[in-house]
């Protein structure tokens, strides 16, 4: 037998969670967006895919600590300042690579650079999954 009010308040805590976690997602996707030095909305359209790469390699290492997050907090207060520090991080991750490690790193991917897109991808879900594992301590 089912229990009618116990499935009610975990289908609604999932509902919440859930777009919760999307709403955080899709902000976290601007945000990344603004701090490109390039759009990659349109070279994404034209079929650059080391802009999508990256962009999707970013998307998946937040998500990754979204995830754990989700797992880890018990109100969504705590998980919206868990999203909030892991999408800092994701960007701080992301500019320092593009300023420090790769100053070319813009042009590289307008022209369609696979190996820096790799590299990139690389470092946003490494830093997504250390981010993740650091919720669980």
């Amino acid at each position: 037998m089912i229990d009618t009010y116990g499935f009610q308040a975990g289908i609604t805590a999932f509902l919440l969670a859930f777009v919760a976690a999307g709403l955080f997602a899709i902000l976290f996707k601007i945000i990344y967006q603004a701090a490109t030095p390039y759009h990659e909305r349109t070279l994404i359209r034209e079929g650059n895919v080391a802009a999508a790469i990256t962009l999707g390699a970013a998307l998946l290492g937040y998500i990754l600590v979204l995830a754990s997050a989700l797992e880890h907090t018990v109100s969504l207060v705590e998980f919206a300042l868990w999203a909030l520090i892991a999408g800092v991080i994701q960007i701080v991750a992301f500019t320092i690579v593009r300023r420090i490690v790769m100053p070319d790193f813009g042009d590289r991917i307008v022209r369609g650079e696979n190996a820096a897109a790799i590299y990139m991808a690389s470092i946003s879900l490494g830093v997504g999954l250390l981010n993740a594992a650091c919720l669980s301590a």
